[in-house]
């Protein structure tokens, strides 16, 4: 499976990012997989900005731009927006099928009341839901930015058939935060046996840094902190074989909640 992780830095401005998200994409070239940083639909700005003024259903323009552009691309895309509710919003991921149709949604379980901000105040947490979806011959499994400090959520993927996760960020610019992120990332992969591919928002205000890892937990791919486009073949093969050498995943005893 061929994918490519689409780093940009988003703005306060729903329509713009919308417009840049299709110059970006016209770059993409024979993806079967195109991910697309959280926040994409429009940044989390400062912490009095009104997220819920901004938020869209899922039937809005954001998620008819990634349906469209999926069956244009003939990928599945993966996006990061924020859905409307009732109350404060989701913190969603939207996956669009190369059908053109919405084949799943998760909504961040962790929000990041953390390193002096708390994005509880503006957002609500998801169910625990776990949410892997088929992509060619390999089973994906979604996390958003700050689930990736979670490992517990990575063994639900995992135990659902995830040969992959999938981890849309805008993780926040700052110190030890880029060796946090890699580490988190390797970590992640090489528990699980599985790769990583993590599309992380570029800029002034967050790390960037988009990679992919290897189930070995190896970084084989990395953007610096501009809008770059980082492309990687996954192979379920290599799936396989580090989970034959490394059975950790088998030899647990720790009983799954």
């Amino acid at each position: 499976m061929r994918v490519t992780l689409v780093q940009l830095a988003a703005t306060l401005d729903s329509a713009t990012n919308r417009s840049l998200v299709q110059e970006r994409l016209r770059e993409v070239d024979g993806a079967d997989l195109v991910v697309l940083p959280e926040a994409t639909m429009h940044d989390f700005g400062d912490p009095e900005h009104d997220l819920a003024a901004v938020a869209e259903p899922l039937d809005g323009p954001f998620v008819d731009l990634v349906t469209t552009e999926a069956r244009r691309l003939g990928a599945t895309v993966v996006a990061g927006m924020f859905e409307r509710t009732d109350e404060l919003p989701f913190n969603t991921l939207v996956v669009a099928g190369p059908d053109g149709d919405l084949a799943a949604t998760y909504r961040k379980i962790h929000l990041y009341d953390s390193f002096g901000y708390r994005e509880s105040d503006r957002l609500r947490a998801g169910d625990i839901a776990p949410v892997v979806v088929p992509v060619g011959d390999l089973t994906v499994g979604l996390m958003t930015c700050y689930d990736l400090r979670f490992p517990e959520l990575g063994r639900l993927l995992v135990d659902r058939g995830a040969d992959a996760f999938v981890v849309p960020a805008a993780w926040v610019a700052g110190e030890h935060k880029v060796h946090h992120w890699r580490t988190l990332l390797a970590a992640r992969a090489l528990e699980n046996t599985v790769w990583a591919a993590a599309a992380g928002q570029g800029g002034d205000r967050y790390s960037g840094h988009s990679l992919v890892a290897d189930p070995w937990g190896t970084i084989v791919e990395e953007a610096a902190g501009g809008n770059e486009l980082v492309t990687a073949v996954l192979e379920l093969d290599a799936v396989r074989r580090s989970r034959e050498v490394n059975p950790s995943l088998t030899n647990r005893r720790i009983p799954q909640p």
